[in-house]
């Protein structure tokens, strides 16, 4: 089920910040139709943060069930504190989650210890599947092969979002756990090359806006036919690259408004709108991956 293009789900709002369920609903068919794996909903790229722990079960759920059965929901359900990460993972009880992903506690930098621990107490408080999520570079706290591998010993933690961009994780985590645990990449510009080292797929930034182009590229490379996969790549990068000239999802959210896929790129303080500088920058990205 977690393999190849998984969407990283924007929230859109409208004005004045409320959640848009036209918007959402629009977003929900786009990845439908395009053959996306699975969406998750409310990760850190659908602003987890700024959203009230309500608004946050309101819109996974309303993402469960604008999709309808028709594709996988994965729930983000991280949190800095253990205490309310569980709350979060059980508000999803029963409901026909696919699974949770749950990122590493920001800012409170645990030691390796804490985030066993952290992460074997949410696992042990459901029997939903677990996927963590490592991403240093935007929580301070980075969770080592040797700390995964302790974990994948839990049963329900079934895999990992990886989004150090440091290839090399993936090989130091493939030795250490069985074959049936996840590798997923979260970083578009390293994803091809992930999946030549053996993950599965990617949770995706990109494929917010060029999900027939993302689910292509997962297709040919597990598939076997990089050579196809390294051409469409190749014309993604910059696109991949410029999603992050400013912090997501603030370019993404951008583009998404500016192909249709939602009517307001708004966003929630303190994130603010892309610049025009940044503007022009995505512009010509869209432009070189014949993105439109």
């Amino acid at each position: 089920m977690f393999t190849g293009s998984i969407v990283a789900l924007i929230t859109p709002m409208d004005q004045k910040g409320n959640i848009c369920r036209t918007s959402l609903k629009k977003l929900i068919d786009y990845h439908v139709a395009s053959g996306t794996q699975a969406i998750v909903s409310v990760g850190t790229t659908g602003e987890s943060v700024t959203l009230s722990y309500k608004e946050h079960a309101e819109v996974v759920m309303m993402t469960l069930d604008m999709a309808d059965g028709r594709i996988p929901i994965i729930a983000g359900t991280g949190a800095n504190a253990t205490s309310e990460a569980i709350f979060l993972t059980k508000c999803f009880a029963n409901s026909g989650i696919a699974a949770c992903l749950t990122v590493t506690p920001y800012y409170n930098r645990p030691t390796q210890e804490g985030l066993y621990q952290h992460f074997k107490a949410i696992a042990e408080s459901t029997n939903l599947p677990q996927i963590l999520y490592n991403v240093p570079l935007r929580t301070g706290c980075d969770i080592l092969p040797e700390t995964v591998a302790r974990l994948a010993e839990i049963k329900n933690i079934i895999g990992i979002k990886e989004a150090t961009g440091n290839l090399s994780r993936f090989s130091q985590i493939q030795t250490l756990v069985n074959d049936d645990f996840i590798l997923i990449s979260g970083d578009d510009a390293t994803a091809l090359d992930s999946m030549q080292l053996g993950s599965k797929g990617v949770i995706s930034v990109t494929a917010n806006i060029a999900a027939p182009e993302m689910v292509s590229l997962c297709k040919l490379a597990l598939l076997g036919d990089f050579a196809q996969a390294r051409q469409l790549n190749k014309r993604l990068m910059y696109l991949h690259q410029m999603l992050f000239c400013e912090p997501n999802p603030i370019p993404v959210k951008w583009v998404a408004k500016r192909k249709g896929l939602i009517i307001q790129d708004t966003l929630r303080l303190p994130m603010t709108p892309l610049t025009e500088e940044g503007q022009l920058k995505v512009t010509q990205a869209l432009i070189n991956s014949n993105i439109g």
